[in-house]
């Protein structure tokens, strides 16, 4: 296996486009996330805002990035040819698939928690200036808290399955755009169905099969009775789409001709 992770690790490097899509995803994270918190206030009265939620808003834009950086990672070489040198020299394909998924789990987790981290201190310093102040009943933000800390972690760990997710969609359809196209659609087009569902009782079962509303449940602090999941069974959701993506991708690998 050190050979295939030596080799995956050497392939993802050396690729131009690889070090633009890690700092996209910290910059567009953090940008995304620095506007939000700049945009939303809290006047003396109080609000029903979740000051964690705000401060790490741009993971939704983020996961974007990590998501063409995912699909690139194994469908690249389709595209070039590449993969058949990959597979006459590494002939054990799952293997193949899960030096692949190591390699970009480690970068990912990199790249999630800088994003993670600067969002946080980006919410740190500009939310008391619009009123999230203790005197109004908002803490800052501080990865000391809790809640908070299982927010900012949970939000790296959806990061990074969210590239497992891309993974194995890519995988499974070989084709760059079609991959990144089916996961883009998964995450964004699922909650706007979910909005066009009138009976509430399907909105909620919707909801929590979702894996993108699903997984960024991570995220809440506040007024978690509310939500059709708890955080931590939200991520589950999303663990459970990642894990069928990679098992449905790494059989079609070995089952498929390259």
């Amino acid at each position: 296996m050190r050979q295939q992770l030596h080799a995956e690790w050497t392939k993802l490097r050396t690729v131009t486009g690889t070090g633009r899509l890690l700092l996209g995803t910290v910059m567009l994270t953090l940008a995304v996330s620095a506007a939000a918190a700049a945009a939303v206030s809290c006047p003396p009265a109080g609000c029903d805002y979740d000051p964690a939620e705000i401060s790490l808003f741009g993971v939704q834009l983020g996961q974007a990035v990590v998501a063409i950086l995912a699909v690139l990672t194994i469908s690249g070489e389709y595209g070039t040819g590449m993969i058949r040198t990959t597979l006459a020299a590494m002939p054990v394909r799952t293997t193949v698939l899960a030096a692949k998924a190591v390699v970009l789990t480690g970068l990912t987790l990199a790249a999630g928690t800088l994003a993670v981290l600067a969002s946080v201190l980006a919410g740190r310093l500009i939310l008391p200036g619009n009123g999230f102040t203790p005197a109004h009943g908002r803490p800052l933000l501080s990865l000391a808290d809790g809640p908070m800390l299982r927010a900012a972690a949970g939000s790296v760990l959806y990061l990074v399955l969210i590239a497992l997710l891309s993974l194995g969609i890519a995988a499974a359809v070989r084709d760059s755009a079609v991959a990144v196209g089916s996961v883009l659609g998964l995450l964004y087009l699922f909650p706007v169905v979910i909005l066009m569902v009138s009976d509430q009782d399907w909105q909620r079962l919707l909801w929590r099969i979702s894996p993108m509303n699903a997984g960024l449940a991570i995220q809440a602090t506040t007024h978690l009775s509310s939500l059709p999941l708890s955080p931590w069974a939200g991520l589950g959701v999303l663990a459970v789409w990642a894990a069928a993506a990679l098992l449905g991708g790494g059989l079609l690998l070995r089952l498929r001709d390259a």
